[in-house]
Parts: structure tokens; C-alpha cells; sequence
């Protein structure tokens, strides 16, 4: 995997994370209802913390690099799903769909 690659991931689990920490504490919240549901809430915030360590773990150099991202990956498409699914968060679907697949590729996984 090259640098680039590399750098496109981090940007892409970056950017997931603030979208989706974002969306949480601000549109969700305000919104309430089916968006404040625990599962989903739940859900958001866990994506967010896992794109972060998924960047964290790739600017370090770490060797477990390939497993985070595996995971990280899993966790943005059901983030994904969950947001397509509750409605009007196009947004938190695009970036986490992106970070899936930067993740994906990034791992190994096919």
C-alpha cells in the first residue's frame, strides 16, 4: 500500500469522524426521536471513536494498522445503514460509505 493510499484513508476516517460526532452531538440531538434511539446513537458515536483510532493507528505506523481498518470498515457500513435507514442524514451516509471502502481497500479485505 503506498503513502497516498495511506493519507487518502486517514482523510477519509477523519473526516468520517467529524461528520458523524458532529451529526450525534448536533443534528441528532436537536432532532430527537427515531435519531436519539440508542442503538443508533450508540452506533454514531462508535464510528466516530473508530475512524479516529483507525487514523491514530495508520499515522503511527502501527503493524495492527490493517485490522483496525478491517473493523473500522464494518462499523461505517452498519453506521451507514443505520443513517440511510433513520433519514435525513445524507452527509453521515456519504462519509461513512467513503471511509468503509478507503478502509476496505486499505485492509486487504475484499
Amino acid at each position: 500500500m503506498n503513502t497516498n493510499d495511506m493519507q487518502s484513508c486517514i482523510d477519509a476516517c477523519t473526516q468520517c469522524h467529524q461528520i458523524c460526532l458532529e451529526a450525534a452531538m448536533n443534528h441528532c440531538l436537536e432532532t430527537g426521536g427515531k435519531h436519539v434511539e440508542a442503538g443508533h446513537f450508540r452506533l454514531m458515536i462508535n464510528c466516530a471513536e473508530m475512524c479516529q483510532t483507525s487514523a491514530n493507528f495508520m499515522l503511527s505506523g502501527s503493524d495492527f494498522s490493517n485490522q483496525v481498518c478491517a473493523i473500522c470498515a464494518e462499523i461505517c457500513e452498519a453506521c451507514a445503514d443505520s443513517c440511510e435507514e433513520t433519514g435525513d442524514m445524507e452527509n453521515c451516509v456519504a462519509a461513512c460509505r467513503k471511509c468503509a471502502g478507503s478502509c476496505r481497500e486499505m485492509s486487504g479485505a475484499p
